[in-house]
């Protein structure tokens, strides 16, 4: 009977501890939870708010759901601070655990971190945007999309490229766009009996009849170099970016054409042999 009445005695020591323990934290742990509920609805509305701001703003498309995103994480982890706090847990050690946590994390994810930076400073010097034409780390090709870590751009050979944000923030980047026209460098070979004055003529007309062929900066033709077997001219017409490879092939194939119809001889590399008899 001693050990039943001992064990009894335990239980009724252990409910009455866990009683006394859900009268002092209950009202806490409801309150965290209301507060939780309460303020992650907030957060909601709060990133709506913001993402129609942006949108009014006219804020860049890329740039306005990555700071709507930063801007959540960092008031949930604060909400989950603020929590944690009120249900009785010392936020000081949590913080300095979540230092220490991040410090892991940042040592062991470099990489990620400079990415991360690279697409901040991108975003925020905004050096290209979503559809422009550029060639960065060897590549050419339009933006499709700049993430937090990496930019995915397009090759004309419709290639999925994605380049990372840290190497190409820190590298050289071409934006054919941003001026709102580009050259399409073009060069061609007549021969050497061919009329050049003839042939400038052909080759401007060709370039001013085009459609996509704009007219400021006006087309340039002028001879490059007299080479082993032709007289090289080269092309120089402008267009917008977008129309750039329609240029670049439809003026290649007329240049030809025209030439042909106007009897200007497109030579092809030749020799001349001498024969001596001894």
């Amino acid at each position: 009977m001693n050990d039943v009445d001992t064990a009894i005695s335990q239980m009724e020591s252990l409910y009455n501890q866990g009683y006394e323990m859900g009268l002092q934290y209950a009202p806490k742990l409801a309150l965290a939870i209301v507060t939780l509920i309460i303020g992650l609805w907030i957060i909601m509305g709060v990133g709506k708010m913001l993402q129609a701001s942006m949108e009014r703003s006219k804020v860049d498309p890329t740039l306005a759901p990555f700071i709507g995103n930063l801007v959540s994480w960092i008031l949930k982890l604060l909400l989950f601070i603020s929590v944690a706090s009120m249900v009785g847990i010392a936020t000081t050690s949590f913080i300095a655990v979540l230092g220490a946590a991040g410090l892991a994390v940042g040592l062991a994810l470099q990489g990620s971190l400079a990415n991360f930076a690279g697409g901040v400073l991108i975003m925020v010097f905004k050096p290209y945007k979503v559809g422009d034409l550029i060639e960065t780390e060897g590549h050419l090709g339009v933006v499709k999309e700049v993430q937090i870590f990496n930019t995915i751009i397009t090759s004309p050979q419709h290639k999925r490229i994605i380049v990372p944000n840290g190497a190409v923030s820190n590298g050289a980047i071409i934006n054919y766009t941003v001026e709102g026209k580009i050259r399409v460098d073009l060069s061609i070979g007549i021969a050497y009996d061919a009329d050049i004055e003839k042939a400038k003529n052909v080759l401007m007309e060709v370039m001013t009849k085009h459609d996509k062929v704009i007219a400021d900066p006006v087309p340039f033709v002028g001879v490059a170099e007299m080479a082993d077997s032709s007289v090289n001219l080269v092309v120089r017409p402008h267009c917008n970016p977008e129309h750039y490879w329609d240029v670049f092939f439809d003026v290649n194939e007329q240049m030809k054409i025209a030439l042909d119809q106007n009897n200007i001889t497109i030579p092809f590399p030749q020799r001349d042999v001498h024969m001596i008899n001894s």
